[in-house]
């Protein structure tokens, strides 16, 4: 690189301290990244729910230090702080041309740490054209007019609902959750129960979503009376050891939750347990809930959510119920690909705004991630170790730094002597270059 184009920089990053989030300890992921990115203590009583690392206004990026980097023309130290979207604004040439034709000076994808202790809301993400009516209706609800596709990758055993239940184990749902059938009446569950493959895609999908509509319109009374009979019903199943997992999950969920209409409502959602390393993709209008555990959550640079349960927050049940695809069936698990060292595994989803890399470094071992068209963001989440860059630039790093890589910047990452290293890299989708 020259001497005026900017290189590698250190951000400042940012949490949510949602209550779902664990309340802060070591064994927390957000809490940990966090308090070390910024050089804070911990606060043991306060729920640490998401670490933000990107440029949306509701949780932004600042640069603290920048070896190549500049600002107004003015070499940035270590004490400056400017705000990640305003310095790529200044240094637009960080994106790469077709990143820049694309999107404008701005990081179109927003990377976050999530730290799960209690269930987040059903809700699903606008596509950009709903996006953009529902942020002009309400600006302080739907933060943004961009869509909000996005990917979890486990980091600890984890949890979610997502998408709705295939044909056969919808028909088992109302055949055997008579409190379902209390609430949305006799005819509608007639009509899953009499449905078959052959009644056509869309017919099929309306059927679902009027009792869907139904489910989650119905009044909170209504719901809190049924919800008694349900608990009490799968409490004396529980005494004779015959749960199931989702009856499992119902009881927990009504603990967190109680007399919400989501308890309810999660028996028609597919239950998705990942391992470490797997992943789930999430497409614009697809109901979806997270449970339980730690993941990296990548998207679209975007904060728009449109809930209908299990929260506490604003709900909109008529949007959530319109907007919908109605798609059924499990979602497919997600290993990643393996990459051209042996430390590193891609993740590729079907979204141009970004991909994922995860890369687990042995202690004294070294790797390489190759010059790219698009800028990177790097957030360490164990172990230290150093960036070094082609035009020897150092970055000594350890747990909870984030670092920012422009395009076309060649990145060796080697381990300390005593430690291992792991981390993630958040780029633009490899597939919008090809």
């Amino acid at each position: 690189m020259g001497a005026d184009i900017p290189g590698i920089v250190r951000l400042k990053c940012s949490v949510k301290k949602y209550a779902w989030g664990t309340v802060g300890r070591e064994e927390s992921s957000v809490a940990r990244l966090y308090a070390k990115n910024n050089g804070q203590e911990i606060d043991v009583d306060e729920p640490y729910a998401e670490f933000w690392m990107g440029t949306h206004e509701s949780g932004p990026s600042y640069v603290v230090e920048a070896n190549g980097g500049f600002s107004n023309g003015r070499k940035l130290k270590c004490c400056d702080s400017v705000g990640l979207k305003e310095w790529i604004q200044q240094n637009p040439s960080v994106l790469g041309d077709k990143v820049l034709q694309r999107w404008g000076p701005d990081l179109p994808f927003l990377l976050k740490v999530l730290s799960v202790a209690k269930a987040l809301s059903i809700q699903a993400h606008p596509d950009k054209s709903l996006a953009a009516i529902l942020h002009k209706r309400k600006p302080d609800v739907y933060k943004d007019a961009n869509h909000k596709p996005e990917m979890a990758l486990a980091i600890t055993h984890f949890e979610a609902l997502c998408g709705f239940v295939d044909l056969q184990e919808l028909k088992s749902v109302v055949q055997n959750v008579p409190e379902i059938v209390e609430v949305v009446g006799t005819a509608a569950a007639d009509q899953v129960s009499n449905m078959t493959k052959d009644v056509g895609e869309k017919k099929m999908k309306d059927i679902l979503q009027s009792l869907f509509t139904k489910l989650m319109s119905v009044s909170k009374g209504v719901i809190s009376e049924v919800l008694l009979k349900l608990i009490s019903r799968l409490n004396r199943k529980c005494e004779a050891g015959e749960l199931t997992s989702k009856e499992e999950l119902v009881l927990r969920l009504e603990k967190q939750y109680p007399g919400d209409v989501g308890v309810i409502a999660a028996f028609l959602l597919n239950y998705v347990r990942l391992n470490p390393a797997e992943a789930l993709y999430i497409d614009a209008n697809e109901p979806h809930a997270y449970i339980h555990g730690e993941c990296v959550e990548c998207m679209a640079t975007s904060d728009n959510v449109v809930r209908a349960g299990l929260t506490p927050k604003n709900r909109d049940v008529q949007t959530l119920c319109s907007m919908l695809t109605y798609k059924q069936g499990f979602p497919e698990i997600h290993y990643g690909i393996p990459s051209s060292n042996p430390y590193t595994v891609k993740y590729v989803p079907p979204f141009d705004e970004f991909e994922v890399d995860r890369c687990i470094l042995p202690r004294e071992t070294q790797t390489v991630f190759p010059a790219l068209p698009g800028p990177s963001v790097f957030v360490v989440v164990s172990g230290e170790g150093a960036f070094l860059t082609f035009s020897k630039e150092v970055f000594v790093v350890i747990e909870g730094d984030v670092l920012f890589a422009p395009a076309n910047t060649e990145i060796a990452v080697q381990t300390a002597s005593a430690s291992g290293l792991n981390l993630f890299r958040a780029g633009i989708n490899s597939r919008f270059f090809e």
